[in-house]
């Protein structure tokens, strides 16, 4: 019988192709159709498919690479992929840390939909969304087949292609696909069931014509900041992605892989399966299987030893210019660092200042370099600026992604910081010089674009340069950094999540093990902190205050997460107490804000930071946010497409 026509892939190229190859690209593997030792009696392998990866950092060559599987067992259909045993590129990621990725037996019945992306270069992947929201980490296909997988899905179960985004493939949609597509969670793009889709530029009019208003409806909306659009995305966008979540071992008993030897250490998975509920006979509630949790063994109130030190006064002009020679070199730009993490910087010195921090200016140079730098780097601005300037409304009609882009940061800016007198009233010059800002830099970094979020971390920048020039170049250094936590498949902030949760392990295991029967473990309720750089946590001069002291990089790289790590451990108390579960703590965690003390908090960052030592530093990766990228690594957005515009 003929499948309805809502359910037609036949205008999919992907999938036609795969059609008129016949069933040989589907079933090449010698494997298909016989069932592994691993796998249940009676099952079915329909499609596998090798050199799967998923990659914990921004970086390819950091993958872990595996074998995906379908498997219909009755009529049931079901995907898995296993990490191969020892065969991991990434030499500090163990057999222990790769089962956090490891996705088992996962039903169709329980996946919501399946995002399919072909960046023009690099490689196909897909992204596999849950009913519940959540999604697992993007799985690259480096040796192609993601059409046989959509084809051999389409065989097994209905699978409609979604009307807002051909991109989409919904799993047995029912019902309406325009609210159940991903497309309306990604952070590119605003929320639909929530407000009107991004604002497109009228191109007959001039693209700088101000007559088009972006301040409309802008001081209304400051007062209402529930409903920032951009705070909205990225708090649903914390629900979306995260580590192999609702992963089971119903259908497989253990882990071990057919055709690869076996490894017992997998059966030790840090993550093992979060407690059952229990369900009696009767129809009395459900009741989870409490495990006692332990007292925390590092308290952080018994950590007299390595405490943090005292915050200092913040840097003075007087106190700067001792650490200058007469030609203005930095002399010991070390010493300086230090002092900056233990004091911060006065407000009047942070132009000066941050220009180093960010690498604007280099420690070596002298007022003379610093003065020709200024003059070569403005020409360099305008220069990429007068690129869309000259944009002429034809030119825009024929230019989507320009339409877009702008379309975006105008409805961004004026929901940035508009509380703040800098950027108050209507028709602010400064939200126009952050709306140009923004723009240059989506020409600039064509590659990564324009993100909500970006506004976020422009704003303090622009707030304290009072330059359009050395804002830009400031930010775009600080891009060089934060860039991958705004990568469409989310490899920085996998890798900020992924390290984080280890430091918890490793700092506060009774923690961690509450997060673990709690399935908590994707620590997705930090995901804004790592984004925006706690950006809305604290006051807005405590946030110029934490990021200087971060930008220090003054005992690591990634104080920042044990920033995170701090303010989880001074709440384990009350998180514990009061047995909050994914969504309470979510909601906790973001009613935080304007609530946590920075001084403290810092101390006892530091004290964390010092008590892991080289364990803690063992367990980030190798290249993550705000490491800087590689500089053999061309390709830092790998996993870039068109569609992030």
């Amino acid at each position: 019988m003929l499948e309805p026509d809502a359910h037609d892939l036949s205008d999919d190229a992907d999938y036609a192709a795969s059609v008129q190859q016949g069933p040989v690209s589907i079933t090449r593997n010698d494997s298909l159709g016989r069932s592994s030792l691993n796998d249940p009696e009676g099952a079915e392998v329909v499609y596998t498919k090798d050199n799967v990866a998923i990659h914990p950092t921004q970086f390819a060559s950091e993958r872990i690479s595996g074998r995906l599987k379908l498997i219909k067992q009755g009529n049931a259909l079901s995907m898995t992929w296993l990490p191969y045993k020892g065969q991991s590129s990434n030499a500090r990621l163990s057999e222990k840390d790769k089962n956090l990725y490891t996705i088992r037996a996962v039903q169709f019945s329980d996946i919501r939909s399946i995002r399919r992306h072909t960046p023009t270069l690099g490689w196909q992947y897909i992204i596999v969304v849950m009913s519940s929201g959540l999604a697992f980490p993007p799985l690259y296909f480096y040796n192609g087949g993601v059409r046989e997988f959509l084809a051999t899905i389409k065989q097994h179960v209905v699978l409609v292609r979604s009307a807002d985004d051909a991109n989409v493939f919904l799993v047995n949609d029912f019902e309406n696909p325009l609210q159940r597509t991903l497309s309306s969670l990604e952070l590119p793009r605003a929320l639909t069931p929530m407000c009107e889709s991004p604002t497109t530029p009228d191109p007959d009019k001039g693209e700088l014509d101000k007559s088009s208003n972006i301040f409309q409806n802008g001081r209304r909306q400051k007062h209402h900041e529930a409903r920032d659009i951009s705070i909205q995305v990225l708090e649903k966008f914390s629900l979306v992605t995260r580590f192999a979540r609702e992963t089971t071992s119903q259908l497989f008993g253990d882990s071990q892989y057919d055709s690869y030897p076996s490894n017992d250490g997998w059966k030790n998975s840090a993550l093992s399966p979060a407690p059952k509920r229990i369900t009696s006979l009767d129809n009395s509630p459900q009741v989870r299987d409490e495990v006692p949790v332990a007292a925390d063994p590092v308290e952080i109130e018994k950590l007299s030893l390595v405490w943090g030190k005292p915050r200092q006064a913040p840097l003075g002009q007087e106190e700067w210019a001792t650490f200058l020679d007469a030609e203005g070199r930095v002399m010991d730009s070390k010493s300086l660092k230090k002092r900056i993490f233990y004091g911060g910087i006065e407000h009047n010195l942070r132009k000066e200042v941050w220009r180093f921090l960010l690498g604007y200016y280099s420690y070596e140079s002298t007022f003379a370099e610093r003065e020709y730098l200024i003059s070569v780097k403005q020409l360099e601005y305008d220069t990429i600026k007068k690129q869309w300037q000259s944009i002429s409304p034809e030119q825009a009609k024929r230019f989507t992604k320009f339409r877009e882009r702008k379309g975006l940061i105008d409805k961004d800016v004026v929901r940035t910081d508009r509380s703040l007198s800098f950027y108050d009233g209507d028709d602010n010059p400064n939200v126009y010089l952050m709306r140009d800002i923004l723009l240059t830099y989506s020409f600039y970094n064509f590659d990564l674009g324009y993100c909500q979020g970006m506004s976020d971390l422009l704003s303090p920048i622009l707030y304290v340069m009072r330059d359009e020039s050395e804002s830009f170049w400031c930010f775009v250094q600080l891009m060089e950094r934060l860039g991958p936590n705004f990568n469409r498949d989310q490899s920085g902030m996998h890798s900020q999540l992924f390290a984080l949760s280890k430091l918890v392990e490793v700092l506060d295991s009774p923690l961690h093990n509450y997060f673990k029967q709690n399935d908590c473990l994707n620590y997705f309720f930090c995901f804004r902190w790592l984004l925006i750089q706690f950006k809305r946590q604290f006051e807005y001069d405590k946030t110029m205050c934490i990021w200087e002291v971060l930008w220090t990089h003054h005992l690591s790289e990634h104080l920042h997460l044990y920033v995170c790590v701090a303010i989880l451990k001074r709440y384990r108390r009350k998180i514990i107490g009061e047995q909050m579960d994914f969504d309470t703590l979510l909601k906790f965690i973001n009613e935080l804000s304007g609530q946590i003390d920075l001084d403290s908090t810092l101390r006892e960052a530091e004290a964390l930071c010092i008590c892991a030592g080289e364990n803690g530093a063992a367990c980030i990766p190798p290249g993550t946010p705000p490491s800087l990228p590689l500089e053999d690594d061309s390709s830092a957005y790998p996993q870039l497409d068109d569609e992030i515009l």
